[in-house]
């Protein structure tokens, strides 16, 4: 008799513990928005997390994007205000970099080689793009200081023309770039012809020029949009379903 009921018992239990098993491996809904399209992926939620995946998206969008304000500078008077202001400009980088690295300090991510890489590589990115920011700020107001830039021998040409102590080497270089840049449009050479006829001149060569710097050292640490599309197809693979709205029929 006993033993008809341990038989019982056991053959009970089974349901039991199959509702369990169904109920600790139910997938989960997760939304994604990326590139304009409405992306359900569908997950198991004894692999990862919500929060571990909510940090890893951010790492692909928006963390990748400059945490800091737009300097675009095409004219003196803008010149003049950078100069004027740059110590609270300095400042502001200074914050805008700590808010920033805050973020990524504090995201949970998946604990795979490829986020750890990525999250390696978001903090290096940040960093150098710190540094970028303060150089090309300083160079406004004094641009000998970019004889010490990290990126000298990415830019050293340009770094050359700009530090130079003969001014006649900075425009004959500002000149030259130029005419080959724009030697088939004639609007863009007339713009230039007005900058060099100026009496600022000496200014409009140092927005060019360190314009060009900024350019130049911006391109040398970027990701490729080749590696930012396998990263994403990375993050699809988390998901055991994925139904993507913006797919065609």
């Amino acid at each position: 008799m006993k033993k008809l009921i341990a038989g019982l018992t056991l053959i009970l239990s089974f349901p039991v513990l199959a509702q369990k098993n169904s109920a600790k491996n139910k997938l989960v809904l997760y939304s994604y928005q990326p590139f304009g399209c409405d992306n359900k992926g569908y997950f198991d939620p004894s692999k990862y997390k919500k929060e571990q995946i909510d940090g890893t998206y951010k790492l692909l969008y928006p963390l990748s994007w400059s945490p800091f304000s737009s300097l675009v500078i095409f004219n003196p008077v803008k010149f003049d205000m950078v100069r004027k202001n740059n110590p609270q400009l300095l400042q502001q980088v200074e914050k805008e970099y700590q808010a920033r690295k805050k973020e990524l300090t504090n995201l949970n991510i998946i604990d795979l080689p490829v986020w750890k890489k990525k999250y390696a590589e978001a903090i290096q990115l940040l960093d150098n793009e710190y540094l970028l920011r303060k150089e090309t700020l300083m160079a406004y107001a004094d641009p000998k200081s970019l004889r010490n830039s990290k990126f000298y021998n990415t830019c050293r040409e340009t770094i050359d023309a700009i530090i130079s102590d003969d001014q006649q080497k900075m425009y004959t270089y500002w000149k030259n770039t130029f005419e080959e840049k724009y030697k088939d449009n004639p609007q863009a050479k007339e713009t230039f012809d007005k900058k060099w006829n100026d009496e600022r001149k000496n200014d409009f060569a140092l927005i060019d020029l360190i314009n060009i710097f900024n350019t130049c050292a911006n391109h040398s640490f970027r990701n490729t949009i080749e590696d930012d599309d396998i990263l994403f197809k990375a993050f699809d693979k988390i998901f055991v379903k994925l139904k993507r709205n913006c797919d065609e029929p």
